[in-house]
C-alpha cells in the first residue's frame, strides 16, 4: 500500500525537490536564507503542519520548528522528532560541475544539485512520507516534529541556544537524524551517533618580515618550526603523541564491539572509492580498520599556508606558518582539555612560540544500541530495502547531535537516502532516484510502526 502511493507520488516529489534544490542557500555566504525559510513554512503549512520560526540570534540564520499532529487512527501518545537542515555548501569549484549546480537534473537514474544529498533530498523524502500518510484513512501514525536549522554547513553556532531556550518545544521520544548513505555495495546504513571534533589554528611567527632565502643559514623561519611542531604531535606510525590526548575515553560496551566487528569491510574497495596512493595506517599496528574507524580519535593537518606558493620560484624565507588541524574525538574527550593538553605539549617541546587556537569544538555522542527504538530502526530498514542493513554505533564524522542527546535526551539515529557516490560537499553531488524512492518508503513505515511502541 504505501510502496504504491510512493510511486504515485515521487514526480511530484521529485519537481519539489528541483525547486527546494534551485534555492541557493548557502549559508556561509548568507544567501538565500530568508526565501528558502519562507519557502519550507509555505511547503509545510500546505501539507497541514504547524510552524514557528525562531530568530532570537541576530545576525543568525533562523530555526523552524514545524509540528505535524496524529491523525485520527493515530498515537498522540507518541512523538517522533526528525532533524534535518536547509542550508549547503558553496558549488564551487563550478568548473568541476557538468550539470548546473542549482538545477536538480536527471541523468541515467540519478539526480544532481547542490543539497540533493545533503540535505535538501533527505528532508524531501520525510515530508513526501508524511503527506502520504496523511492521506490514508486513519490520517498520520503518531505526533511528528522537525527541527530544521540554516547553520549547519557553518557549524551550527546557535543551535545549542535554542535547544536550550525551546526544550519543551523539541520534546520528543526518539530522533531520526539528518541523512546517511548506502555504501559501495548498495548496503544500507544506519548510524547511531557521531564523532566530536576540536578544530585548530596554530600560527607560528619567527619575523617581522619575509626575509631573502640567503639568510637562512642564520634565520630560523616558521615554515620550519611549523612543520616541526606538527610533526611532534604524531610519528610516522600515525600515533598521537600529545600527554593526555586519550584522557576520559569512554571503553567501548560489548555490543558496540559486537556491531563494529560485523560491519563488512573490503580495503581494496576503500582504497579503489578514494584512489588510496598508501595503505591504510591500520597497517602499522595491526588493528582492526573497523574498530579504529569507530572508536580511535584522530589528528588530522587540514591546510598548511606559509611563504610564496605561486608559479615559478621565490626565494624567500617565511615570517609566518599557520596550519588547520582537527582532531575527532570519541565519547569522553572534551575539546577544551584537548586544547589544553596541545599547549602543554608545545610548551614541553620548545614551541612556546606556536600559538593554538580552539575554533570550535563538538563532543562526541552515542545512543544506547540496547534502546528499542534503535532495534526499530534495524527491523524497519531490513523489511524496506532488498539489501543488507549494517548499525554502526556512531559516524566517523561530526555533527550537532551531541546538543540533541545532551539537552533532549532521546535516543537518535541517522537514515537516508544518499549513497557512496553522492560526493557530498563536492562537485556532481547527486542521489540516486531509487534511492530516493525507497527513503520515502522507509520513513513512511518508520513513522507508522514506531506510533505501536510502547
Amino acid at each position: 500500500m504505501i510502496q504504491t502511493k510512493v510511486k504515485e507520488n515521487l514526480p511530484k516529489s521529485v519537481e519539489d525537490l528541483k525547486e527546494f534544490c534551485g534555492l541557493q542557500t548557502i549559508s556561509a555566504q548568507k544567501k538565500m536564507i530568508p526565501e528558502t525559510v519562507q519557502y519550507l513554512l509555505n511547503f509545510i503549512e500546505e501539507l497541514g503542519g504547524k510552524t514557528k520560526v525562531l530568530d532570537d540570534i541576530e545576525g543568525g540564520h533562523p530555526v523552524i520548528y514545524a509540528s505535524f499532529e496524529a491523525g485520527p487512527g493515530g498515537n498522540p501518545e507518541k512523538t517522533l522528532l526528525f532533524y534535518n537542515h536547509y542550508d549547503v555548501q558553496p558549488p564551487e569549484p563550478l568548473d568541476e560541475w557538468e550539470t548546473p549546480p542549482f538545477e536538480l537534473t536527471e541523468i541515467e537514474g540519478k539526480l544532481f544539485a547542490r543539497g540533493s544529498a545533503d540535505n535538501k533530498g533527505d528532508l524531501m523524502a520525510r515530508l513526501t512520507a508524511i503527506k502520504i500518510l496523511k492521506e490514508s484513512e486513519a490520517g498520520l501514525p503518531c505526533h511528528v516534529k522537525f527541527l530544521l536549522e540554516g547553520e549547519e554547513e557553518i557549524g551550527s553556532p546557535n543551535l545549542e541556544f535554542y535547544l536550550t531556550q525551546y526544550n519543551e518545544l523539541f520534546k520528543a521520544d526518539a530522533c531520526i537524524w539528518e541523512h546517511a548513505d548506502k555504501d559501495d555495495k548498495d548496503r544500507v546504513s544506519l548510524m547511531a551517533g557521531v564523532k566530536g571534533m576540536a578544530y585548530f589554528e596554530l600560527v607560528c611567527e619567527s619575523a617581522d618580515m619575509d626575509l631573502h632565502s640567503k639568510v637562512g643559514a642564520l634565520v630560523d623561519n616558521a615554515a620550519w618550526r611549523l612543520t616541526h611542531a606538527l610533526a611532534s604531535m604524531k610519528n610516522d606510525k600515525h600515533e598521537i603523541l600529545v600527554d593526555g590526548f586519550f584522557d576520559g575515553i569512554l571503553p567501548p560496551t560489548d555490543l558496540e564491539l559486537e556491531y563494529v566487528r560485523s560491519i563488512p569491510f573490503d580495503e581494496q574497495s576503500i582504497s579503489n572509492l578514494y584512489g588510496l596512493k598508501q595503505p591504510l595506517i591500520t597497517s602499522y599496528n595491526g588493528q582492526d580498520p573497523r574498530e579504529a574507524n569507530i572508536f580511535n580519535p584522530t589528528m588530522t593537518i587540514c591546510g598548511l599556508e606559509s611563504g610564496y606558493y605561486g608559479e615559478g620560484s621565490k626565494t624567500v624565507l617565511p615570517k609566518k606558518a599557520m596550519a588547520k588541524l582537527d582532531c575527532r574525538l570519541v565519547p569522553g574527550q572534551d575539546p577544551a582539555h584537548i586544547l589544553e593538553c596541545i599547549e602543554n605539549h608545545l610548551q614541553k617541546q620548545g614551541f612556546s612560540d606556536v600559538k593554538v587556537k580552539l575554533l570550535s569544538g563538538v563532543r562526541a555522542f552515542r545512543s544506547d544500541l540496547s534502546h528499542p527504538f534503535v532495534t526499530l530502526m534495524v527491523r524497519t530498514a531490513q523489511e524496506v530495502y532488498d539489501t543488507e542493513v549494517v548499525l554502526s554505533p556512531n559516524n566517523t564524522g561530526t555533527g550537532p547531535m551531541t546538543e540533541f542527546g545532551h539537552h533532549l535526551q532521546l535516543p537518535i539515529v541517522s537514515t537516508g537516502v544518499g549513497w557512496a557516490h553522492s560526493r557530498l560537499h563536492a562537485p556532481n553531488e547527486s542521489i540516486r532516484l531509487k534511492d530516493f524512492e525507497e527513503g520515502i518508503v522507509h520513513i513512511a513505515y518508520i513513522i507508522s510502526e514506531f506510533a505501536k511502541t510502547n
